[in-house]
């Protein structure tokens, strides 16, 4: 609803003035003459929450604004009473914006979901969808409930996910910065000492030699190219989506964190596949809606297969089965659900099985770092000596005593 200014004339012939919601100019005029009032001219007014998005909301601001509403709202606390006292006690100044907000829409006739797919940087559509169930079902205090324990756990598989990139990204920068002190620093002047030598130096000296020529002189061609190749494919990604479902293929393809990347993803689909069918949402909603939390070009991809040969008539485990991008233990359990009837259970157990894996997988992938680290740097240690200490060791051979 929009907030208008009219100007108004009534049975007596008194010209009034007011602000009242409407949908539009002609909800305006009707709202109007029910109470008796004949519309002369209106003004649109901008709500100052209009234009609040919602950004800089963390989750935890969420996990804390879901757990007040569903006890105040388990205490029998009206939705709207519950928001006012929200609205007045929340820290986060944008989420008491949107919560303001989300006010002034429910009082002018939208309910609790509607109120909050205007704030998509805050409420995913998984999040607003468990909540229109919640209003249809009567059950909204099982839902916030719900949805607590899923935003807790979407907290804990983000910091799994920082974890398996943050330590590649690590090893690089280490690597990095090792090899540029070593090729603009150390080198030259190891260089320097072998050319007073005055013999012929043997190829891995003169390659070491070429290497740090070549960082002294375009270093920073060397570091410009990986932040233009970075910004070129974000683009491509951003532009071409063909290319960014072939490179989101890629990732899952990835040896040691594409296994472990594609069981985060999997693992997210089944939770909120669970989450939303035990809330009574119906099977091709929350495929989806899955599909929009899977974050992942190619997953998205099979999930919509999936989801058309299902509205075909295919059955749930075979058509996921189909796509053959989904491990044969999440096929296996849809079958297993589909046969006894407990699909969200299956789905629920492999959100588990899968969390505790990659729990597993990216504690042993920061266990093997500091080795690679150890090794890539000391490669590089070891051809840098056997460049220098070649010729050295040409040298004391050939002094005759």
């Amino acid at each position: 609803m929009e907030v208008f200014l009219y100007k108004a004339i009534n049975d007596q012939g008194r010209v009034l003035r007011g602000k009242v919601d409407a949908v539009n100019p002609a909800d305006l005029e009707t709202r109007l003459s029910r109470i008796g009032l004949d519309l002369v001219n209106y003004k649109e007014v901008k709500s100052k929450h209009k234009n609040v998005t919602g950004r800089g909301i963390k989750r935890t601001d969420l996990i804390t604004f879901c757990f007040h509403l569903e006890q105040l709202t388990r205490a029998g606390v009206p939705i709207l009473e519950g928001l006012a006292d929200l609205r007045d006690t929340i820290d986060n100044k944008r989420l008491r914006e949107v919560t303001a907000a989300m006010i002034e829409s429910i009082e002018g006739g939208k309910n609790l979901s509607d109120a909050m797919k205007d704030f998509p940087f805050v409420f995913s559509p998984v999040f607003v969808s468990l909540i229109a169930a919640g209003e249809q079902s009567g059950q909204i205090v099982d839902v916030l409930q719900k949805l607590i324990e899923n935003l807790k756990w979407q907290d804990e598989q983000a910091a799994q996910t920082k974890k398996l990139l943050m330590y590649p990204s690590i090893v690089s920068v280490i690597v990095a910065g090792v090899l540029f002190f070593l090729m603009l620093y150390v080198v030259p002047q190891l260089i320097s000492f072998l050319s007073t030598m005055g013999q012929e130096l043997p190829l891995q000296t003169k390659a070491l030699i070429w290497t740090s020529a070549f960082f002294r002189e375009y270093w920073y061609l060397v570091l410009a190219t990986p932040i233009v190749v970075g910004v070129g494919l974000v683009a491509a990604i951003k532009t071409n989506p063909v290319f960014a479902l072939r490179v989101d293929g890629l990732k899952l393809r990835l040896p040691v964190i594409g296994p472990i990347l594609k069981k985060i993803i999997v693992t997210r689909v089944c939770n909120v596949f669970s989450i939303m069918y035990s809330s009574g949402i119906t099977v091709l909603e929350c495929i989806r809606t899955s599909e929009d939390v899977a974050d992942n070009k190619a997953i998205q991809q099979a999930v919509r297969d999936a989801g058309r040969m299902i509205a075909d008539g295919g059955g749930i485990s075979a058509s996921f089965a189909a796509t053959g991008l989904f491990p044969p233990l999440v096929v296996r359990m849809l079958r297993v659900g589909e046969n006894t009837g407990a699909l969200e259970e299956a789905l629920g157990n492999v959100s588990y099985f899968y969390t505790r894996d990659v729990r597993e997988s990216v504690a042993n992938l920061q266990a093997m770092i500091l080795p690679g680290i150890t090794i890539v740097l000391g490669a590089m240690i070891l051809w840098i000596m056997a460049a220098v200490m070649g010729p050295i060791y040409d040298l004391f051979t050939q002094i005759k005593f």
